[in-house]
């Protein structure tokens, strides 16, 4: 127990060190890995059935041959891609903005450093040190949850384009 009091009592140090935009940052990066996490999941098991309707939708039918057809085949495809990109572009979207806040921490942490020095001077460094931690310590922060982040969204992509490639391929223009 005393353990996960240790743990608590460490992490809540470290987000008073960053101040306010860490815990910004860290809501971003709580959503960001919840939406990746979905897509996932959703990949190992809602995508396949979505792929597998999306076949038997086309295996159904009994010409494929004509431009309606053919237009029908695009509609499926379309439809099976758009499930399987659905919430990428806003993981995107939350892996760009995790250093960006990383940049205004740093900005804001300057900013009481500049405070410090106006009031004291360049004699107060305990003063000094705790904005130069609120500058860096958001950066870090920003720069790990958006490498996190694009190393996921590259196999999400991957596998989203991978999946709709395999349902391109089977389903056949012949009869």
């Amino acid at each position: 127990m005393q353990v996960l009091i240790d743990a608590y009592e460490a992490i809540r140090d470290f987000v008073e060190l960053g101040g306010p935009v860490l815990r910004v940052i860290a809501v971003v990066i709580l959503i960001m890995w919840i939406m990746i996490l979905e897509r996932l999941i959703y990949y190992r098991t809602g995508l396949k059935k979505v792929l597998q309707d999306a076949f038997a939708e086309w295996e159904a039918r009994s010409e494929r041959r004509s431009w309606h057809a053919k237009q029908i085949r695009s509609q499926i495809i379309s439809r099976a891609r758009m499930e399987a990109e659905r919430g990428l572009p806003m993981i995107q979207t939350l892996v760009a903005l995790c250093p960006l806040l990383g940049l205004l921490g740093t900005v804001t942490g300057m900013i009481t450093v500049f405070q410090v020095m106006a009031f004291y001077g360049t004699g107060n460094a305990r003063s000094m040190a705790a904005g130069v931690s609120m500058a860096t310590i958001p950066t870090m922060a920003g720069m790990v949850g958006a490498l996190s982040g694009v190393f996921l969204v590259t196999i999400l992509n991957r596998q989203a384009k991978r999946s709709i490639a395999i349902l391109e391929d089977e389903m056949t223009m012949d009869h």
